[in-house]
């Protein structure tokens, strides 16, 4: 045993204290056990009182003062469910006893006492008690982790644009982010922000795992990214992306990576210059009624290779145009019939959208459709969609 194990005998006859003293000698002497005793139940609640780690009692009901069925309703109101009690009396007394079970004793013994029938009774008790305990103990590391979870969770959106509309002063331009991680964290990002009044920086990336490790892997992404392209002026993309690629890949020791789809968008010509690592191919719904998918310009995602050659591209977002940009749980997501459901079901929603949908209506449609398709399956993947409406 761990500790010693202290138990509260409590009987009216005088010589029950020296038989069980003398009956559990080797267990007193090796620590297992220490007893303390009471002659009736006034006496036992100071000795519960003065004894706070007293787990197990053995009681007597038939005693003078306070009788054995009254005690255990004492120790009832005290609410304390790892004390567990074992009721003594007369072989024929089974109305006491039934009534001591119902007022929540853990078990019984009869008189004459078997000591050996009660050392297998303690032996049980303790048992009950030691499994309870464990049971606790995980349940609060259980509530403890859940709470942690809970901060994390708040920490990690804290740290994703909250404010829609983001930019209520502009009329070029709307965007709405949103991400619903497959579990408490998840290791999805999406961030925007104009790096002056001309051009936009959005972006969206996916870890590699899940979990707390993606949350922490993905927190530090975005901090790269937004200090390396907020505020910067005429940012060069490759290089700012290639020193990016670098510090993630420096101990990297999980031999985690992330794929990334990273756009400035020119607000006056609608150009717009881009660096793919490796991620989903975004959709651009030209003038509100055709998906464009866009051909991907297959670069690695960040960290699978420190010192990978990354390439600018372009193309351009007519006045009216969107851009849908996504992580593969869009696309991945399986419903209970494991069914996948691929990209389809987006782009025929995107071209059946009413004129003028806005980012966060076309952000709900497209995320209450997936939620819908999973059911009662497990969201296996994070989910995230950025959109981008372009006036011009």
């Amino acid at each position: 045993m761990e500790s010693t194990v202290s138990i509260l005998c409590v009987d009216d006859e005088q010589d029950m204290e020296m038989l069980i003293t003398q009956k559990f000698r080797k267990s007193i002497r090796n620590n297992e056990y220490s007893f303390v005793f009471a002659q009736n139940g006034i006496q036992a609640l100071e000795q519960l009182d003065k004894n706070p780690d007293i787990c197990l009692v053995l009681s007597d009901i038939n005693m003078p003062e306070m009788d054995g069925l009254t005690f255990l309703s004492k120790i009832k109101e005290r609410k304390n469910s790892e004390l567990k009690t074992v009721m003594v009396s007369a072989y024929g007394d089974m109305e006491n006893i039934r009534t001591a079970m119902n007022r929540g004793a853990f078990d019984f013994i009869t008189k004459p006492i078997n000591f050996e029938d009660m050392e297998i009774t303690i032996t049980k008790t303790i048992e009950e008690i030691n499994q309870y305990k464990t049971f606790q103990k995980d349940r609060d590391h259980l509530v403890s982790i859940k709470k942690d979870l809970s901060i994390a969770y708040d920490i990690q959106q804290s740290m994703l644009p909250q404010k829609f509309p983001a930019f209520p002063d502009r009329t070029d331009f709307d965007l709405h982010g949103v991400l619903q991680p497959a579990k408490t964290v998840g290791g999805d990002l999406f961030d925007y922000f104009l790096i002056d009044e001309d051009h936009l920086f959005f972006m969206v990336g996916d870890v590699s795992d899940k979990g707390i490790s993606a949350a922490l892997f993905m927190a530090i992404t975005k901090s790269l990214f937004n200090s390396n392209f907020s505020g910067t002026i005429n940012p060069n993309m490759v290089e700012e992306i290639t020193k990016i690629n670098k510090a993630l890949s420096h101990n990297n020791e999980a031999m985690m990576f992330v794929t990334i789809f990273v756009c400035i968008l020119n607000l006056k010509t609608g150009e717009v210059n881009y660096v793919d690592g490796g991620h989903e191919c975004p959709l651009i719904l030209r003038g509100g009624k055709k998906v464009e998918v866009f051909k991907k310009a297959n670069g690695f995602p960040l960290c699978i290779d420190p010192d990978f050659d990354y390439k600018q591209f372009q193309f351009y977002l007519q006045p009216g145009d969107s851009i849908v940009l996504y992580t593969d749980g869009l696309e991945d997501a399986h419903n209970a019939a494991d069914q996948r459901r691929t990209i389809q079901p987006t782009i025929e929603i995107l071209e059946a959208l009413e004129p003028n949908q806005t980012p966060v209506q076309i952000n709900e449609i497209l995320l209450k459709e997936v939620n819908s398709f999973i059911g009662t399956a497990a969201q296996f993947d994070d989910i995230t969609i950025l959109t981008v409406n372009y006036y011009g």
